[in-house]
């Protein structure tokens, strides 16, 4: 599971329930690891050397609920992902993507200088191990059309929704 750590850190985990299912978080001490999307409606499993810690993972349980509340658009809490320093570049490019807008797996790749890398930004987004905070959701193809998601295509659709709902809208100031 992607939420397993080498490391050798103490793992925590919580589920939490959500619009669009339970979720599984999943921290060491320095902050959350892994969040496992729903699958088919369940939530998955933790990883087996993580301790159920539910006040451990308090701070982001209270943040997911002021997400989907549509009260909160960016998350404040530590993150520790493992994965490649490629991998790594790409997570971070996600994360500049603003709440309720969407980018190209080819804006990305241009984003982090590597424009013929289009391919290994989607498989790097695919191993995106902590799915919401890190908004892999908000990453379709370059025709506009939604591709894969961990989660399933009906709970991204959800989570564009939703955050297109409660989006900053720019009012219009028309001079007299």
């Amino acid at each position: 599971m992607a939420g397993s750590c080498a490391t050798g850190s103490e793992m925590f985990f919580d589920h939490i329930e959500t619009p669009i299912g339970p979720l599984l978080l999943v921290a060491d001490e320095h902050g959350l690891t892994y969040i496992g999307l729903p699958r088919r409606g369940v939530a998955q499993k933790a990883p087996e050397d993580a301790r159920h810690a539910p006040l451990k993972l308090r701070a982001a349980q209270k943040q997911f609920e002021e997400y989907f509340a549509g009260a909160r658009r960016a998350f404040d809490l530590p993150l520790h992902p493992h994965g490649t320093p490629f991998q790594l570049e790409v997570w971070g490019a996600l994360l500049a993507i603003p709440y309720g807008e969407t980018t190209s797996y080819a804006q990305i790749a241009r984003r982090i200088r590597r424009p013929n890398a289009v391919r290994a930004v989607g498989a790097a987004n695919g191993a995106n191990p902590l799915a919401i905070i890190v908004p892999c959701h908000r990453v379709i193809g370059s025709d506009g059309d939604l591709t894969g998601y961990g989660g399933g295509l009906p709970a991204k659709r959800w989570l564009l929704a939703h955050e297109r709902r409660f989006a900053p809208r720019t009012k219009l100031v028309l001079e007299p």
